[in-house]
């Protein structure tokens, strides 16, 4: 297994006339290789993958693991709800040729924390596969505590690696200290932090609009060079910031990519197309950014 670690992309999916535009997805995917990200992690959050049908589902994931070619891992968005759906899911994953597994937390559920345990539990011993817990109370409703994650990852060796968008520097630091799980940024501002503490890298959506950007952070970290990583830092933090403030993602993220005419602006609903207010603003900080580019 390539480590996890370093700059994985969570890749927009680009949608044409409510259809999967392939072109578009082959041209990202084509883009963050020649800028040297360490890995692309398909149907995310960032993927809109609640709006995903099984079949497109299945030939994001497909197209992706081929593009990709096994220069890098491709790591899938595979959590839902339902532990049985999520377990299905996991096995179906398998036989695409995935690298490892991204699984949310459930999300409108609200399990306890044992209720935590046993569903990641459940998937881990259904599949080989490495499975990089999701941790995003912001939209699962639910935190997995220190503890559970702590006692997941001592119970089952293929719980590799934990995704913290929890918005707290602090709780990574509890985190990092409780146990020696890879902890992995999943909030793109808070990166160099996250990694002075000890995390390894991040699951970036800024990387899809600027992956050489975000790729200098976590690089000149994992070489132990504060000075370069404080630097690259200040260079994507004001602009990814502003740019990630402006609507959930992935709207920001994706209507920049259309104003370079890498897709189109088209979400799939509940998702919609920003206001033009926010638009106006949007470009005028990409105007601002190009050297970021």
């Amino acid at each position: 297994m390539i480590p996890l670690r370093g700059t994985l992309t969570a890749l927009v999916t680009p949608f044409r006339d409510d259809r999967l535009d392939f072109a578009a997805l082959e041209s990202l995917v084509q883009r963050q290789l020649e800028a040297g990200v360490d890995g692309l992690v398909p149907c995310g959050t960032t993927g809109e993958s609640p709006t995903l049908t099984d079949g497109e589902y299945r030939e994001v994931i497909c197209r992706v693991v081929k593009l990709a070619g096994g220069r890098v891992p491709v790591i899938a968005g595979a959590g839902t709800n339902s532990t049985s759906r999520t377990i299905e899911r996991a096995r179906q994953n398998a036989e695409w040729g995935v690298d490892a597994l991204l699984v949310v937390a459930p999300y409108y559920n609200r399990p306890s924390q044992e209720g935590l345990f046993r569903h990641f539990s459940a998937i881990a011993r259904a599949v080989d596969l490495p499975i990089v817990l999701y941790n995003i109370p912001g939209r699962s409703a639910v935190e997995i505590s220190v503890d559970t994650i702590k006692r997941l990852f001592e119970t089952h060796r293929n719980i590799v690696a934990v995704k913290h968008a929890t918005g707290s520097v602090a709780g990574a630091a509890d985190l990092a200290a409780a146990c020696d799980i890879p902890i992995l940024s999943g909030d793109d501002p808070l990166t160099l932090p996250l990694m002075s503490l000890g995390a390894v890298g991040v699951i970036s959506a800024l990387s899809n609009l600027w992956p050489k950007a975000v790729k200098a952070v976590t690089q000149a970290m994992l070489d132990n060079d504060l000075p370069a990583a404080r630097a690259a830092h200040r260079a994507v933090y004001g602009p990814g910031k502003a740019l990630l403030s402006l609507d959930t993602n992935p709207i920001p993220v994706k209507t920049a990519m259309a104003m370079k005419g890498w897709c189109a602006e088209e979400f799939r609903l509940p998702l919609c197309p920003m206001p033009n207010e926010k638009r106006q603003t949007l470009t005028a900080l990409l105007r601002s950014q190009e050297a970021l580019q």
